[in-house]
């Protein structure tokens, strides 16, 4: 008595096929998983048994053996309790397998059988159509991210019941559709028309997201910096559908994707306190998660009060801002992260936060403030292409001063600038902005007269 299903593994933000395989074999009652189970995937037979009782069906009083192949790569997660579930029950004869044929099936069961959402459906999706797959079949709250995929039937339930009674034929699962282009914009609550004065930052701030530049803002406190800073996603161009799926890719392994979510198209604003560890802004564990800097990837990574994050961590910064990727190595695997942002900072110009301005006076001496500025490495610094001062602005521009230009007037003049650099890098691989250039671009393009 054996069963095959088709299911799928993550590793970093790419799914591979899994088969799951159910043997019943006769001797004492018991449940082993094998194939490298880790975590989640080990207690899964306590869900499994619980839900399957649940549901009205019968847990088989024999030696059940479940392999997830190829054995040889570790499993992670709770979304193989579904097709080791169905494994039972096609195995056992309860089932029949004829309309799972062709499907990959994933999902967590809830001890009542219920179906809970999984992460990395759309990455499932991307390997179901990838392999030749007929569907796949998830838990009801993924079905609008994996249904953006074409090619594929995606099916959602809500129970383990439903599922079972599809396979019966005795009842049809809802099949997802989705439109990715047709995907409406983000709306903002926030807006460039908030900033009163300020309008050399503004300018600053513009020409960097036309060019994808990183930029370092350096002003005395109170100054808007950060009220700067996050709005920066407000003038950025609308994500490209390419941009938006590796983005929620990201984001759906990360577990960051709401239940019944589809494909993300709001640029991502990242913004980690500066207590972060190395491994919380470049990724890591064991079985590697994306870090802040992937999180971010197609957004912005605004890193406030610059020089108060530890140096190490920091130093880890400048090879996601050279290379757009991030590759963490383990003793298992090696897995890359996409990594494609703009790094938005701020500081003071001094620990007191004062040299400069004409209001406050300064206390630090020059050793003090030489000190604060050298927790920036100049490495990064040469990472960082746009430095600016932000002064501090007086009451009277702040109550009387006109309001500021709408971001949608500054986002206009934005995607007219990254139109021009499309159409003046086309034919050029991995090249959309003008950051992204290489040296023999830079002298193609930017020659000094």
């Amino acid at each position: 008595m054996l069963a095959h299903l088709r299911s799928a593994a993550i590793i970093g933000i790419d799914a591979y096929p899994v088969e799951v395989e159910v043997h019943l074999a006769n001797g004492l009652p018991s449940f082993a998983t094998v194939g490298l189970p880790q975590g989640a995937v080990k207690e899964g037979r306590e869900r499994v048994t619980a839900a399957l009782g649940s549901a009205g069906f019968t847990l088989p009083l024999k030696r059940i053996t479940c392999n997830l192949a190829p054995a040889d790569r570790p499993k992670t997660g709770s979304a193989f309790d579904l097709p080791i579930a169905l494994g039972i029950l096609l195995a056992s004869g309860q089932l029949a397998d004829e309309r799972l044929a062709g499907y990959v099936v994933l999902g967590e069961l809830g001890l009542e059988g219920d179906l809970r959402p999984i992460r990395g459906a759309l990455s499932v999706a991307l390997c179901a159509r990838s392999h030749g797959y007929r569907g796949v079949l998830l838990p009801a709250a993924n079905v609008a991210e994996a249904a953006v995929v074409e090619g594929i039937e995606v099916r959602g339930a809500a129970s383990l019941a439903e599922v079972c009674a599809f396979a019966r034929g005795a009842g049809e699962l809802s099949r997802g559709s989705v439109d990715a282009a047709a995907a409406p914009s983000p709306a903002h609550s926030a807006d460039f028309a908030d900033v009163r004065s300020q309008s050399a930052a503004k300018r600053a701030l513009e020409v960097a997201a036309a060019g994808g530049h990183n930029v370092l803002m350096v002003g005395p406190p109170g100054t808007g910096k950060t009220m700067l800073a996050r709005r920066l996603p407000t003038i950025l161009p609308a994500m490209a559908l390419d941009e938006a799926l590796e983005t929620t890719r990201i984001h759906s392994v990360a577990g960051m994707i709401s239940p019944g979510a589809g494909v993300s198209t709001a640029r991502p604003f990242r913004a980690p306190h500066h207590t972060i560890s190395d491994a919380g802004l470049i990724g890591g564990g064991s079985w590697p998660r994306p870090g802040e800097v992937s999180l971010s990837h197609g957004g912005v990574l605004f890193l406030d009060e610059l020089p108060e994050f530890r140096r190490n961590v920091l130093e880890v910064l400048r090879q996601p801002l050279e290379d757009g990727h991030v590759t963490l190595s383990r003793a298992a695997m090696n897995v890359t992260f996409p990594s494609r942002f703009m790094l938005a900072a701020a500081m003071n110009p001094c620990p007191c936060g004062y040299r400069g301005d004409p209001v406050h006076e300064c206390r630090c001496d020059d050793l003090t403030v030489e000190r604060y500025l050298a927790r920036i490495s100049g490495p990064l610094l040469d990472r960082i292409d746009i430095h600016l001062t932000v002064p501090s602005v007086g009451y009277g521009e702040l109550a009387g001063g006109p309001a500021g230009e709408p971001s949608a007037d500054v986002r206009r003049r934005v995607e007219a600038a990254r139109e021009r650099q499309r159409a003046r890098f086309r034919g050029l691989t991995g090249v959309r902005t003008n950051a992204q250039m290489a040296a023999r671009d830079v002298r193609r393009w930017c020659r000094s007269e």
